[in-house]
């Protein structure tokens, strides 16, 4: 629990105590709230699960389907309107922006088709996600991709590409040395020197 409460103090500038991202961080409670939907469906109580974290989804305006599998250090930063579907997998420190699908493509029909397959994307280790991005389908975001606000990604992406756009490109790649955390793929005058 402190590892996750400081990657999170380190990745928000706004983030002052732990005990006040604990209390008023809507992402940290959806994230405690799946860990306890996820236990449940795992051992097969399907409906308690789904329960639980729809009342999660009440609370905090993030929906989280019990099934899906996260990592550690998972930062929903504000949250409202974030979406992530059953057999999403995000990896570990992971960074996820306000009104972001993580969706299928599917259309809902002949769902027992459809059923115990992978319909929705994997986002890899160090993955930052901007606001109102739509990433659909069962496609990789590889380790340390950035994608832009409100682009819509339905193709993998490679290691440490910048995405942007409807449908989204790779406008140009982070540094792979970076120790720096840079949420929007930008870099300043001030992160050269």
């Amino acid at each position: 629990m402190n590892e996750y409460l400081e990657s999170i103090i380190k990745r928000d500038p706004a983030a002052r105590s732990k005990i006040g991202v604990i209390l008023t961080y809507p992402g940290v409670k959806a994230v405690f709230f799946h860990k306890i939907a996820n236990f449940f469906s795992i051992a097969k109580f399907h409906l308690i699960a789904r329960m639980i974290s729809q009342i999660s989804r009440f609370l905090t305006g993030i929906e989280i389907h019990p099934k899906a599998k996260i990592g550690k250090n998972l930062f929903i930063d504000h949250g409202m309107g974030v979406v992530i579907g059953e057999t999403s997998e995000i990896h570990d420190n992971v960074t996820i922006y306000h009104m972001v699908t993580l969706g299928g493509i599917s259309p809902s029909i002949n769902s027992d088709d459809q059923r115990n397959t992978k319909r929705h994307p994997t986002l890899m280790d160090n993955v930052v996600v901007g606001s109102g991005a739509q990433i659909l389908g069962p496609v990789t975001i590889n380790k340390n991709a950035k994608i832009g606000a409100n682009a819509v990604v339905t193709k993998d992406v490679p290691e440490n590409a910048v995405m942007v756009g409807i449908p989204a490109k790779n406008v140009g790649e982070g540094s792979k040395d970076d120790k720096v955390f840079k949420p929007y793929g930008i870099t300043t005058d001030s992160d050269k020197n």
